[in-house]
């Protein structure tokens, strides 16, 4: 059994407005919310052979979240602080945190501080994860 095409774009339109930066949530309120809505998500879907759809959409959806923190981190001092807190090299701390880059391209940069792992440390929950959890 397969997920239906529609119902992935329906997802992904929720994960979108979950993940929306303009909406004033605090992370933990947005935590809990994706936390609900992939819980019951995969709850409801988990009969479906889903594993690479999934896979896709929590690469997107870590994106959008180092997307959130980027946007958080609104001044240069403020992203030196933050990655600076990693374990990497200080020319790549500089490099990083005076990027002019848009927001969803320093998300992609990114990627070598907020890793998947730290991303669920911070409280997030794998679509990927729950889901192999629950078969």
């Amino acid at each position: 059994m397969r997920v239906h095409q529609k119902s992935i774009v329906k997802m992904k339109a929720k994960l979108e407005e979950l993940t929306a930066r303009n909406n004033g949530w605090g992370n933990e309120y947005r935590i809990q919310r994706l936390t609900w809505f992939i819980r019951g998500w995969v709850n409801y879907f988990g009969m479906a052979d889903m594993k690479a759809t999934l896979a896709r959409i929590d690469e997107w959806l870590r994106r959008r979240i180092r997307a959130i923190y980027w946007k958080q981190w609104k001044r240069v001092r403020t992203r030196y602080a933050m990655i600076n807190k990693f374990a990497i090299p200080e020319w790549k701390v500089h490099e990083l945190a005076n990027c002019r880059k848009g927001t969803w391209r320093a998300a992609l940069m990114l990627n070598s501080v907020l890793t998947k792992k730290e991303i669920a440390s911070l409280g997030y929950l794998s679509m990927t994860d729950y889901y192999l959890k629950k078969l």
